[in-house]
């Protein structure tokens, strides 16, 4: 019963589901899985949210996933799950075999923040080896609708698409956008404009307030209210999945 109990209505909304917990061992087996979010909703249960060291084989959350079926919330919590990652193809920022230009990330969730008061970092920031605007292009991890695109003062130039699952993949502080307008669907690697330096202002087009770079944030819709997510999970499921843009 005391685990049955780690699902509610509200797990969406605690921290532990919130940070997306996955281990060295855990990425090597959703590695191999076409659908990690189902994975990912018994592993998180029966570990705790990370809380625990467990070994589990898709086989065996396969058959573990019935009891929590029974459970109250266990429908909107799956469909989280999928919505953060059943979407995810490639790595958001596309490179060239030659490395003129290299990125890094690191797990900065909740990280202070002072720009407009002080607050928590939703989101991961990929950064570049030079810091040059305008050169690296980002892509759509995902399918999706473009479901917002313009200013921001805190985001500069943002782009944000509507994955076919629900999720909100949101791109900031972009140098410039590809020719996608809202509406436009688009499929995962698509183009949607180069990594920059803007925002940090409610002038349009400011840059160099920052060290150029892309903020990735993934959000959630719970009862229409958006809950943003840790994507530095989602970026190292993702690391390998990197698009040469010399090919396009």
């Amino acid at each position: 019963m005391s685990e049955i109990s780690r699902l509610d209505a509200d797990t969406v909304l605690s921290d532990g589901f919130r940070e997306q917990p996955v281990d060295t061992q855990t990425a090597r087996v959703i590695s191999g899985i076409d659908a990690p979010g189902e994975y990912l909703a018994v592993y998180w249960l029966e570990s705790g949210f990370g809380e625990q060291n467990i070994s589990l084989s898709p086989e065996d959350a396969l058959a573990m996933r019935k009891r929590w079926e029974r459970a109250d919330g266990w429908s909107d919590y799956l469909s989280a799950c999928q919505a953060v990652w059943n979407d995810l193809v490639y790595f958001p920022v596309a490179l060239s075999q030659s490395g003129n230009i290299n990125v890094s990330f690191e797990d900065s969730w909740m990280f202070d923040r002072s720009y407009k008061g002080e607050r928590g970092h939703e989101g991961t920031d990929i950064m570049p080896d030079k810091n040059e605007r305008g050169v690296l292009p980002v892509v759509s991890m995902t399918d999706g609708v473009v479901q917002n695109k313009g200013w921001l003062e805190l985001g500069g130039y943002r782009i944000g698409i509507r994955a076919p699952h629900g999720a909100y993949f949101y791109y900031a502080h972009l140098d410039s956008y590809a020719d996608i307008e809202e509406g436009d669907e688009i499929k995962a690697g698509d183009l949607l404009g180069y990594m920059g330096d803007t925002g940090y202002s409610t002038t349009e087009g400011t840059k160099g307030k920052f060290p150029v770079h892309l903020h990735l944030g993934i959000y959630i819709d719970k009862g229409g209210q958006e809950i943003s997510v840790n994507p530095y999970p989602a970026l190292k499921y993702t690391e390998e999945k990197i698009i040469d843009y010399e090919d396009r």
